[in-house]
């Protein structure tokens, strides 16, 4: 006789959780180092820079974004944790400046020990947001894995002029992060059982908010480097795009946007292994200009579905804002360089 599968909370099965379970990025970079990159003429975009989505071209006016994106349980809501997945996973195509087409699911689940209706729930949800976003879920992969993890394989479109990308950031521009951070830190809490209601709450309707409008904000400011802040958290997502645009940043760390409470919760110790990894990662490029390590590790948290960083002439700043709303901020500025970030 078959047992019944088990009703401990998702996150009981997760090793970590959303994006701070990615490889850290310093490992990630001695591998990828290795390997020869591909070259063709129609590649717009492929993986010298670490962004967040490879480009290809089909005709003068249209290229197709491709990515993928998917993590184990942060929350114990199979629907919302199917939801977070799916906005994380089309993130990356709003980060290139596109519009996603289609997708297909990502499943990884254990059969014997959760039941399929919690399956069931998590693949709605991710289908919700590609009806919210314009895109079809169509199909996927599933294996039988002991812990579960979800995500999607996306595809959309872009015009090949106005791609954004990692390597686009220009001397003057003005940095503007869309979405507050924290998600890590709360998630962390959220799976340790210590998390108040409010941070809880605020966390999930952050990272369950798309990045439709802030991309086409960033296109239609002008914007030409953008990213999104995920598992490398901020300081580390910048010092990629820093590295790749050939620029100096400086962040104004009282003008970063943190969610209300998750200070508190770092303070008591709540802060995932990611974030320190990712502080780790910019330390031989960053100068902290004195400020705690607490400021430089809630910079450092390793963000699930976070907002856009992108850079935009300072004359375009208060139309974005504007036009975005809070909690978007200017959070610094880049002058011509190579890839050091300075805290003021």
């Amino acid at each position: 006789m078959t047992a019944a599968p088990s009703t401990r909370r998702l996150t009981e099965f997760s090793h970590g959780g959303g994006c701070a379970c990615k490889l850290a990025p310093g490992l990630l970079a001695q591998v990828l180092a290795g390997l020869a990159p591909n070259a063709h003429p129609d590649l717009l975009v492929g993986t010298e820079t670490g962004d967040d989505a490879a480009v290809w071209r089909l005709a003068e006016d249209r290229a197709l974004v491709a990515t993928t994106d998917f993590f184990t349980p942060l929350v114990d809501d199979a629907r919302t944790w199917g939801r977070i997945a799916a906005v994380n996973a089309v993130s990356d195509v709003y980060a290139m400046g596109g519009r996603p087409l289609f997708a297909l699911n990502l499943v990884a689940w254990p059969s014997t020990e959760l039941p399929m209706r919690l399956l069931a729930e998590v693949l709605a949800g991710g289908a919700e947001v590609g009806v919210e976003c314009g895109f079809a879920v169509v199909g996927g992969h599933s294996v039988d894995d002991p812990e579960p993890k979800y995500g999607l394989a996306v595809v959309g479109e872009v015009h090949p002029g106005r791609i954004l990308t990692n390597a686009g950031l220009r001397d003057g521009d003005v940095l503007v992060l869309t979405k507050a951070l924290g998600t890590g830190i709360a998630t962390s809490a959220i799976k340790a059982g210590c998390a108040p209601d409010e941070v809880s709450v605020a966390a999930i309707a952050s990272m369950t908010a798309n990045n439709a409008a802030a991309s086409a904000v960033a296109v239609a400011s002008g914007a030409t480097g953008a990213t999104d802040v995920t598992g490398f958290g901020l300081l580390g997502h910048l010092r990629r795009m820093a590295e790749a645009s050939g620029v100096d940043a400086t962040v104004e760390v009282a003008a970063v946007p943190v969610i209300p409470g998750v200070r508190e919760l770092a303070e008591g110790g709540v802060l995932p292994g990611g974030s320190r990894r990712n502080r780790d990662w910019v330390a031989d490029v960053l100068d902290t200009g004195g400020r705690a390590e607490l400021d430089v590790l809630l910079l450092a948290d390793a963000q699930t579905s976070g907002g856009l960083l992108f850079g935009v002439s300072p004359n375009q700043a208060a139309g974005v804002l504007a036009e975005l709303g809070t909690p978007a901020a200017v959070i610094g500025e880049v002058r011509a360089g190579s890839g050091r970030i300075t805290l003021r």
